[in-house]
């Protein structure tokens, strides 16, 4: 899995840095792009937490490197934490995980079809696409 996303990562020019501790326990970051999912700076935010992580190494269980990611956004990191731990959000994301466990769903990227097909995977975007318009139902 590393060397394929080594691999993948120099395809796409982008940095990767094998995390130390691996998987990390990412509840907090979870928690806050839950908050940010109805915001303009969810997509930024979700990238910088994938760039901190795989690109530079980082531990996005320290809370602090959440609040770093937030205020280069230009956000307010203690009011989004706030937030992130709003009985709202814990309800909202607990039920979000029952969903995907559901679904079948065990990594990201995952794409499901109308027709409730699965694709995981980066490289898989093309073939769920492709699936979609082939059997249509």
């Amino acid at each position: 899995m590393w060397r394929d996303l080594e691999r993948t990562c120099a395809a796409l020019g982008l940095p990767f840095v094998r995390p130390e501790a691996f998987p990390q326990n990412a509840l907090l970051a979870a928690r806050v792009a839950l908050v940010g999912l109805t915001e303009v700076w969810n997509e930024d935010y979700c990238r910088a937490v994938y760039r901190a992580e795989f690109g530079e190494g980082r531990s996005i269980e320290n809370p602090a490197t959440i609040a770093e990611i937030l205020k280069t956004l230009g956000l307010n990191a203690d009011a989004v934490f706030v937030q992130a731990q709003s009985d709202e959000i814990k309800l909202r994301l607990r039920a979000q995980t029952e969903e995907a466990q559901r679904l079948g769903i065990f990594g990201s990227p995952s794409f499901l079809t109308a027709d409730g097909e699965l694709f995981w995977g980066n490289d898989r975007l093309e073939a769920a696409l492709d699936w979609t318009k082939r059997y249509k139902r």
